[in-house]
């Protein structure tokens, strides 16, 4: 089921505090065993990486593992964050979806 959120980052890169907007993506690099996959969650505030998975698949469990990460390292944001990323298919699934909620966070989409 794919499922697009409105655009609540609007564009608007320059956040004043952490844990307010974050951004993610996946890339690919190949390597001599084949495609590995990297997911990425990068703070706005301070244009890190707070979390990121590795994989030889590129599915929903690979941005999840990268949520995760970013979650815990942050520890537990209070405040609400924006979590930006594109309509890929692996950030409109349903498993998506529900970890977004588990950890309160609101999913903002461009194409």
């Amino acid at each position: 089921m794919h499922k697009a959120h409105p655009n609540h980052l609007k564009q608007c890169f320059s956040v004043h505090k952490p844990n307010q907007s974050w951004v993610t993506d996946i890339t690919y690099i190949r390597t001599y065993e084949g495609w590995l996959y990297l997911a990425v969650v990068l703070d706005l505030f301070s244009r890190r990486v707070i979390g990121w998975s590795m994989s030889h698949r590129m599915g929903t469990e690979l941005v999840i593992n990268a949520l995760k990460m970013a979650y815990y390292k942050t520890h537990h944001p209070t405040q609400e964050v924006i979590l930006h990323s594109d309509q890929g298919a692996q950030f409109s699934s349903y498993d998506w979806q529900i970890a977004l909620k588990t950890y309160c966070i609101k999913p903002s989409m461009s194409r």
